[in-house]
Order: C-alpha cells, then structure tokens, then sequence
C-alpha cells in the first residue's frame, strides 16, 4: 500500500536501472532493523527454499558455502530451508518429487549445520532455522522412515479438486483417507519441535522460524478441508490455531531468547487458489493466539507481496497482520520478477524493478521485511546489485532443479 492508499504498482526492469542507491527509493531497505535480541543491517530476508540436496538427511557439503555467498553479499537475514524436526513422519517425497531433504538431529547433520551457521557468521549475516513437518503433503511410503504414518488432523490430504501443480501418481498416492492424528501422535510432534529447536540453538542458529504455511502439518490444523475434528484440536478457526499455539510455546520454551518467525499463507499446496481466511476478522482470530503464544515475527507468504489480501482495503496480507496483531511482519512473493512463484515452473521469468515498491511499503509501515526468494538462487549478488543499479538477473526455470554452482 502506498502513502496515498492506490494499490502498489508493479515496473518492469530495463537495462538502464538507477545509479548506486541511485535510487533514494531504495533506502528504507538498506535501514537496520531489531528483531528481539537481534539487529539485523537491513530489511532484506533471504527466504527459506528447499535445494535438495541433503544424503540421510546431512546437507550437501557445499551448502555452508551456499549460504555464506548470500551472507556477505549483503542478506541482512536468511531463513534456512526447512528442516525437517526430530519425527519420523516429518520428510518425504512432496508435492513437486523432492527428496533428499535434510534434518538436525544426528551427530552428522548436527555437525554440519553448526559449519553452516558458523559459515554465515564468518561472512557477516544472520541465519533462523525453519521447523518443517510435512503433514499430509508428505507422500506415504516415502522419506526416511517409510512405514511412519503420514500425519492428518482427520486423515485427509485435501480437496479432490484442487489447483496443484503435483503428478497423478502423487496425488493417487495422497488421496487416500488415512487415520486422524491422535493425542499420543500430537503430543510426539510437539515434543520434536522442541527437540529440534533446542538443537537449533545449540548449532548456534540466531533465531527459529516455524513453518506454518503451505498445506503442510500445522498449516493443515488451520485449514478447514484438512481439519473436521470435534475435539480440542478442533472446531472453530481460532480453536483450530490450538496446536500452532502449542508448537510455539514449546519452541518458545526450549529456545532460550532466540527470535521466532511464523509463515503462514493463503494458499496451500493442495490447491493454489485456497483461501485460508475472508476477512480482516477472521485473520485475527487466526494470527492473534499465535501472537499470544510467543510469535515475534509473522512471515506473510504470497505469491505477490503487494497485492490486497481482501477487498474494500489495499492493504497486503503481511500489512493486515502488522495492523492486527502490532507484530513485525515480513512480506514475500516475486520481488525481482515479472510474474510470481506457479508461473516460474511453466516457463523462464524476467528481472523486473519492482524492489523499490517493497521499499515503499516499508517506509510507510506497512511491512517490516521482505523476503526474496527466485532472485537469490538466481544470483547470490543480487543485494548488492540491486544497491548499486547494476543489471538484475532472469530466472530460468531449471533452477529449481539444477544444482547450483557452490552447492
């Protein structure tokens, strides 16, 4: 949103793009920002993308170069690729076929994490961990732990109907109804958050970032066509946030201080069109108990950050969340590009100027941060060329897959 209340324009990039913070626009990103105990030297967030490329759940021994390269390009935070938590239905094949995807409980993995995190110190930036379980997106037989049972708050996957970018045979896999999650297997999960983060924090992670969003497990306790129970864990939205609130508290115990960042989304997985939530209301009565619970930073994952989140306001969703709960806020969703995330696995996607309308937003206190995603795997300098002016990069589509060069 603008200060003038239009909706936030969008530009496309062209080769002869500003001079060194040629751009006075640009400044509110390049401002330093506290979040608890951590200052971070700017706004820019690094957001967390799955790269593929751990073997037993160990990351790939180029990944703490992967991430130092950000790091002293000028990431003012990074927010890890999700990890999986210590629980033996956590990881699988998802959505998309990935696989090898990593953990942090084992001495390897530990130890590897700690050169990670080490890494990003040495090169000057900050780093969270994600907490990830995959919930019901996470295909049955699949993952280190095969015979687990997938958790479902009532044994669905999702709507039949869906927008979903995943295979038949995904989704054949998926669609069968499977027993509902009971109160041994939500107390488990919760357990293996905590484990998990107090790992995280004896790794030397500057702060814990839960995931929430996506269709995956916590985000499927939210979602009304993934949660029909009666119970406690049940009911009415803002009882649906039960389990989110216990995850978090959990973290928020075993974490010493550590910062918590929680994503949460509109759209899922299971289906791209899904609408989590209608109104202002009812985000409220969806983000308020989780602020309760010990949340220090929303991460509003769209698929355009400066879209309005409903109509009759311009407000985004990440600016809602801000206004509704007084917490910081991070915004994401196609900064740097000419069209968002889904149109990225179609086709090639052009560098667009659109950074200086993030930076706008910020400095009217809409958001507080923005995350970018697309951008940095498409070129580890991007911060620093965008400060400078310098020609931005495309996204080719076999990014997603190919492996990056430092990793």
């Amino acid at each position: 949103m603008t200060a003038t209340g239009k909706p936030l324009p969008l530009a496309p990039h062209g080769p002869d793009f500003g001079n060194p913070l040629a751009s006075s626009q640009l400044i509110p990103l390049f401002s330093p920002f506290k979040l608890g105990p951590v200052m971070l030297p700017n706004r820019i967030v690094m957001a967390p993308m799955t790269r593929c490329t751990a073997t037993e759940g160990v990351p790939g021994e180029g990944v703490a170069n992967y991430y130092r390269r950000r790091a002293e390009n000028g990431v003012g935070l990074i927010i890890s690729e999700g990890i999986g938590v210590d629980h033996a239905a956590a990881l699988g094949t998802g959505t998309l076929g990935e696989t090898n995807l990593p953990v942090l409980h084992g001495a390897r993995a530990f130890t590897r994490w700690k050169e990670i995190v080490d890494q990003v110190h040495a090169g000057g930036g900050r780093i969270f961990a994600q907490l990830w379980h995959q919930g019901p997106v996470r295909m049955p037989g699949t993952g280190p732990h095969p015979d687990a049972l997938s958790c479902r708050p009532s044994g669905r996957w999702g709507p039949l109907c869906g927008n979903t970018s995943a295979s038949a045979q995904y989704l054949a896999a998926v669609r069968v109804q499977t027993p509902p999650m009971t109160e041994s297997d939500i107390a488990d999960v919760i357990a293996a958050y905590g484990r998990t983060a107090a790992n995280a924090r004896s790794a030397g992670f500057d702060g814990l970032a839960i995931h929430g969003a996506h269709g995956y497990l916590i985000d499927s306790f939210f979602w009304a066509a993934t949660n029909a129970r009666n119970d406690a864990w049940g009911g009415s939205l803002r009882a649906r946030t039960r389990f989110a609130c216990e995850v978090i508290k959990e973290v928020r115990r075993v974490g010493g201080g550590l910062p918590i960042a929680f994503r949460f989304s509109q759209w899922k997985l299971q289906n791209y069109e899904a609408r989590l939530v209608d109104s202002p209301t009812s985000l409220e009565a969806l983000l308020c108990p989780l602020a309760e619970a010990g949340v220090d930073l929303f991460d509003a994952s769209t698929r355009q950050f400066h879209l309005p989140a409903f109509t009759g306001s311009v407000r985004t969703l990440a600016g809602w969340a801000k206004h509704l709960t007084g917490i910081a806020t991070m915004a994401v969703g196609g900064v740097g590009f000419s069209h968002e995330l889904k149109e990225s696995f179609a086709g090639d996607v052009l560098a667009a100027d659109n950074a200086k309308v993030a930076a706008q937003a910020i400095e009217c206190g809409e958001f507080d941060l923005i995350g970018i995603g697309r951008a940095l795997l498409a070129d580890p300098a991007w911060v620093g060329k965008l400060r400078t002016g310098a020609l931005l990069p495309n996204f080719r589509t076999s990014m997603f897959t190919e492996a990056n060069q430092d990793l």
